[in-house]
């Protein structure tokens, strides 16, 4: 929400700069995100002028030259091209050296070859309206050279706030002010809708029927007869333009500005366009269509809401009104509609419509129905000072709501209860203080306050602990002491599965990695930019039905679209060595279940040198399949869980530098070189990736780690030569032999792959480091020897090997 800070000060002024202003807001809850200058710059440039002359440019039929006195010695001259240029009038003068809205600086010129020093504005020029068919003409009674900002609001601080969704109040002008009342002591300026000019009872010509009462619970009118319509005032134009709003005519203007003052969105009819002179509030028909205000077509169904008369729908309660019955220039009868609507209820229909207004962001968070009048007197007031319209008597108040049965809830605030819960003793006096400045009822109680809840904070504030909250924020709440909280005896232990997984990624960081938080939320195209195919049950995220934005519309599938997305981040920041790793939930479609598969997944990403240069090695190697596989096993191994791999491809990754993981015979996930095309997808060169289940994983993690006791005896050594079928995976070879090799073989390793001539064609061969060791002696060649020939007997029956040399 944009609020200017002049109109906020019109409001409560605590003589605060703008950025003390910033400071205090945010401090007590209000977030203040930014704070951008509205109007123009260089405000002693801009004064008051008349014109002295205005005669035809001899060389330009559009063009005037003017001779307008600025309140220096001499006049200036000015070429202006507004066609209501004459003289005598007293009008708005930029200087040289002003400084434009769009940040231009104005400088003296030839026109046609006449010298311009300075420019006669039109209300866009100083962004206090959109008109540029013409110059201002001023009122008669600002003398020549007044500063132009002592007549006109021509520039002003604008706060944008971060409202949360449980503060509806602060999106009106006069909440904030509430809020800054209560932060700083400032008086507060009385509700403009203290005094009401209209009347109470029935009102002739004009029907309200409400048959949606549960999602409709108050619906108020008010007819004004002899409405003129025109444009605003200058003063409303500007306060519109500063926030964010474009001025359309006097009524819409007033609309808006009442919405934006009471933060309670508002319609006005054109009441000889609304059929038979009566609205009914009722439930849509499916595939019933209505024509908005932006001209488009609306098709609805019955759980949104409509407003209609004996012609059919005429506006998308709470969300926007239709075209048939919009204020039109010729309109001299205006019915003013406040109403309260269902919040759940207006925020569907906004999404299912893909339709946002400033009035459905207001509903959608829950409007007290006590607010509804607050903002039909303040456009009363207006309609009667801008319109010149004459209320008909009687206020239109259906619906099922009744102020009677909604008495102010009662919560017992103890101060006892605050110093528990804040750490520090808050005076009573000063709590109550607190919250009469925030408009909350307050009396004494034996232990405290009994403290009634205003209808703007009712579905926010229901218990102690929320009116502890609204004392501490606006006291101070750096003023708390930082204590831990009591713990009477709690404690909390890790699972097993949360140990494993930080042992995961402890071992990932140990050896150099980054850890990264993704989203859980993707783009819709992720899919297809890892090109899987249609077949991949990865290709079908579940689709969320209230998405943030496009880019978070689907959950993701794997890991590697937010390794990929802070990969490309990182390396256009100059960081092209990386390697980053991300423990989070990934999700599946599940046909025929309401809800997706979760798990819980582990994915690496390495890019560029896997070490830093040396003088030993000045060029390390790149990333690879092996360096991915390296390091998801340091994962493995830190979890004890005995893995494998076997080459397999993935449709995303490099073809024949691919691989999947094996733990207990079960595909649990894959690492290895990412496919160039997927690479160049998120303009990085090269990466080599990894992504394992967790879920699946965990599960054959070692529990319980068994130590076996050091020796001193020497480890045996002996290498064999084994040639083999091509298709032989030297995984399958490792396995055959740790299962002959018995507990003596303490490791095995391949140091070698040799394919030629002396082996065959569709054969290799293996060279096996295997070593021996023993814990009670040093291990002999004869010892050795009959565990070596089981080995080699054991490759031999199994797969079929050769033992060479």
């Amino acid at each position: 929400m944009r609020v200017p800070v002049e109109w906020l000060y019109e409001l409560c002024d605590p003589g605060l700069d703008v950025k003390a202003l910033e400071e205090r807001l945010t401090m007590t809850g209000t977030k203040v995100e930014a704070v951008h200058h509205h109007g123009v710059g260089a405000l002693e440039r801009f004064v008051v002028g008349r014109v002295l002359s205005a005669e035809r440019h001899p060389d330009a039929d559009r063009l005037s030259v003017c001779v307008v006195e600025v309140g220096e010695a001499e006049p200036a001259q000015i070429v202006c091209g507004a066609p209501n240029v004459a003289a005598g009038q007293t009008v708005a003068v930029a200087r040289p050296g002003a400084v434009m809205p769009d940040g231009t600086k104005l400088k003296a010129a030839k026109l046609r070859g006449v010298v311009s020093d300075g420019m006669i504005l039109a209300e866009d020029e100083v962004a206090i309206g959109t008109d540029h068919d013409g110059i201002m003409v001023l009122e008669n009674g600002a003398r020549p050279g007044t500063p132009l900002q002592d007549v006109l609001p021509i520039a002003t601080a604008v706060l944008e706030l971060e409202i949360t969704p449980n503060r509806p109040d602060c999106l009106g002008v006069y909440g904030v002010a509430r809020e800054l009342h209560a932060a700083t002591g400032a008086p507060l300026a009385p509700p403009p809708w203290a005094e009401d000019p209209g009347s109470a009872g029935a009102v002739e010509g004009a029907e309200i029927v409400v048959e949606a009462g549960d999602v409709n619970p108050r619906f108020t009118a008010r007819v004004f007869e002899d409405v003129s319509i025109g444009p605003s005032p200058w003063w409303l134009k500007a306060r519109l333009m500063a926030a964010g709003m474009r001025p359309i005519n006097n009524v819409v203007d007033i609309t808006n500005y009442v919405m934006l003052l009471a933060g309670h969105p508002l319609h006005a009819f054109d009441l000889d366009r609304v059929a038979g002179g009566r609205l009914v509030i009722r439930r849509a028909r499916d595939g019933e269509q209505v024509q908005t205000l932006d001209g488009q077509v609306r098709t609805l169904d019955s759980e949104m809401l409509v407003i209609d008369d004996a012609e059919g729908p005429t506006s998308i309660a709470g969300v926007m009104g239709g075209a048939r019955s919009e204020v039109q220039p010729d309109t001299a009868r205006v019915l003013m509609e406040v109403a309260s609507w269902d919040g759940p209820n207006i925020h569907r229909t906004s999404q299912r419509l893909a339709l946002r207004s400033e009035a459905s962001g207001r509903f959608e968070k829950g409007l007290a129905p006590e607010q509804a009048m607050e903002a039909q007197v303040l456009a009363t007031r207006l309609m009667i000072d801008l319109c010149g319209a004459r209320v008909a008597p009687g206020t239109i108040d259906a619906g099922p709501w009744s102020r009677s049965e909604h008495p102010a809830p009662v919560v017992r605030l103890r101060e006892r209860r605050v110093e528990d819960l804040l750490g520090r003793a808050i005076a009573r006096e000063r709590q109550a203080e607190i919250l009469r400045a925030l408009e909350f009822g307050v009396s004494d109680a034996d232990d405290g306050l009994d403290v009634a809840v205003p209808a703007f904070r009712r579905k926010d504030v229901s218990r102690e602990a929320d009116l502890v909250e609204e004392v501490a924020r606006i006291d101070g709440l750096e003023k708390l002491p930082a204590t831990l909280p009591k713990r009477r005896g709690a404690y909390g232990v890790l699972s097993r599965e949360q140990r494993l997984r930080r042992r995961a990624l402890d071992a990932l960081i140990g050896r150099g990695a980054f850890e990264i938080v993704g989203w859980s939320f993707t783009n819709r195209v992720l899919p297809g930019r890892l090109r899987l195919p249609d077949g991949d049950p990865r290709a079908h995220p579940v689709v969320l039905e209230n998405p943030m934005s496009e880019e978070h519309a689907v959950l993701r599938t794997t890991l590697l679209g937010s390794l990929l997305d802070a990969a490309r981040h990182n390396q256009s920041r100059g960081n092209q060595d990386l390697r980053l790793v991300e423990c989070g939930t990934v999700y599946l479609e599940r046909p025929g279940e309401a809800l997706p598969h979760e798990h819980r997944a582990l994915g690496g990403l390495l890019t560029g040198r896997v070490a830093p240069p040396s003088w030993g090695t000045p060029q390390p190697p790149l990333a690879d399949v092996f360096a991915a596989k390296a390091l998801l096993g340091a994962a493995l191994d830190a979890v004890r869980t005995p893995w494998g791999a076997q080459a397999a491809p993935q449709p995303f990754l490099h073809p024949g530098r691919s691989a999947r993981v094996l733990v207990a015979g079960e595909d649990v996930g894959w690492f290895g070189e990412l496919h160039p095309l997927v690479a160049r997808a998120w303009d990085l060169e090269a990466a080599s990736v990894f992504e394992v289940d967790l879920d699946r994983v965990l599960p054959h993690a070692v529990g319980e780690p068994h130590y076996a006791d050091l020796t001193s005896f020497p480890a045996l050594r002996q290498d064999i030569a084994v040639a083999l079928a091509e298709d032989v995976p030297a995984a399958r070879v490792l396995e055959v032999v740790r299962g002959a090799g018995g507990r003596l073989l303490a490791d095995v390793r391949v140091f070698d792959l040799y394919r030629g001539e002396q082996v065959g064609e569709g054969r290799k061969s293996i060279a096996l480091a295997l070593t021996f060791r023993a814990g009670d002696r040093t291990l002999t060649d004869e010892d050795a020897e009959p565990l070596r020939a089981k080995i080699v007997a054991a490759l031999a029956s199994e797969l079929g090997g050769e033992l060479r040399g």
